[in-house]
């Protein structure tokens, strides 16, 4: 790395006697830096012994290029930088600690000039413009900054991982789930629950920056990127936490997506994505019905397809408007406990209009909504449904 303007070569012989004491300016520097940077105090994590090494090795490298009138490299800046990058210094610290270094070379450098008959005025002058140049922490604030952006894509890239292992399983002992946890800033135990984001371009998050504004309202989250989902787990504790998700969800508009029922343990977080992907697979937004009826509709989803198939068959062949009227009917009809006037109130609509349609269904499955078997029969076929794909129509 070259230097405008280059060092006056007359300071060489002041600089080579400096250089011959570099181990003791080295320790001093160490002292000052020391007594002056917080980071770098006595409570500090950094050892003295280390940051007097480092504070050795860029005294011999500013008297070096001095000494020998050169341009050496830049290593020991370099080094530096990526140390306390590594370390997690903050680089505002680190710049602290360069400038109070260069002032005390600075003022040791001067004493030995002042000292030296030999030394005229005009390469006083050309030495500060050399050391108001001389760039030591540019370097070493360059390999910070190298280093702290390799370090977080790293990170970035371990999380990833760890995510994706507990999403799908691998993560089994209550150990090995303690140090992911710890890792992704979660807690072993919960609630938590579970989102499931449809991906419209590969590489594109469905759910841009939903990390940080789930952070910024205290809720704690890993997330995870596929080629056609954005995956999430988020730790739902205290007694709003679970719609304060669904609020920040809910600021995405044109996001499809499907949220999990809250679970307790992390172990179970692969399930948990199952029951999301599940809710996303039938309606944009929903939140995964955890009632026993959904729960066992989901644990046997081919088998349950195939009823749904099988006791909708006719219904499935009306027209989408009159199937969808049907179907909304029915599900009225059981959100309301059985109650034809509920389920009207809900429709807008008469209740005989209700019982009309109530017993076109009963046409159309074969069933009575006056049998309990077939009731049940009728649920599990209608939670089922909503797990086969959109009609073409309706795509």
């Amino acid at each position: 790395m070259s230097r405008t303007p280059p060092p006056p070569a007359a300071i060489a012989p002041v600089a080579a006697t400096l250089l011959g004491r570099a181990h003791d300016l080295g320790t001093r520097m160490a002292r000052r830096i020391r007594a002056e940077v917080t980071y770098y105090g006595g409570q500090g994590p950094v050892v003295f012994e280390e940051l007097a090494a480092s504070c050795r090795r860029n005294t011999e490298l500013v008297f070096g290029q001095l000494a020998a009138y050169c341009t050496a490299g830049m290593e020991p800046a370099e080094e530096t930088g990526r140390r306390a990058a590594r370390e997690g210094a903050p680089l505002g610290e680190l710049l602290h600690a360069y400038r109070v270094g260069s002032e005390f070379l600075w003022s040791e450098l001067t004493a030995a000039v002042r000292a030296a008959d030999a030394v005229t005025a005009d390469t006083i002058v050309a030495l500060a413009a050399w050391w108001v140049n001389e760039g030591l922490a540019a370097a070493a604030n360059d390999a910070y900054r190298e280093t702290a952006s390799e370090l977080l894509l790293q990170r970035d890239r371990e999380r990833s991982v760890l995510v994706e292992a507990l999403f799908t399983g691998v993560l089994t002992d209550r150990t090995t789930l303690w140090e992911a946890a710890d890792a992704l800033g979660l807690p072993v135990e919960g609630p938590f629950v579970v989102v499931a984001a449809s991906v419209s371009v590969p590489g594109r998050e469905a759910l841009p920056g939903v990390e940080p504004r789930l952070l910024a309202e205290r809720i704690h989250s890993a997330w995870r990127l596929l080629p056609n989902l954005q995956v999430g787990v988020m730790a739902t504790r205290g007694p709003d936490a679970e719609d304060t998700v669904l609020r920040v969800l809910g600021d995405f508009t044109t996001a499809r997506m499907g949220v999990s029922p809250a679970y307790r343990a992390l172990r179970d977080t692969p399930r948990a994505l199952r029951l999301a992907r599940l809710a996303l697979a039938r309606t944009p937004g929903v939140r995964f019905d955890d009632g026993p009826v959904a729960l066992l509709v989901a644990a046997a989803v081919d088998e349950a397809t195939r009823i749904a198939r099988t006791v909708f068959a006719r219904l499935l062949e009306l027209p989408g408007e009159e199937r969808s009227r049907l179907l909304e009917t029915l599900d009225q009809w059981y959100a309301a406990g059985g109650s034809a006037a509920g389920a009207a109130r809900e429709l807008y609509c008469h209740r005989n209009t209700v019982r009309y349609r109530l017993r076109r269904l009963e046409e159309l499955t074969g069933r009575s909504l006056q049998d309990p078997r077939a009731i049940a029969d009728l649920s599990v076929a209608l939670h089922a449904l909503r797990l086969l794909p959109p009609p073409p129509e309706e795509q």
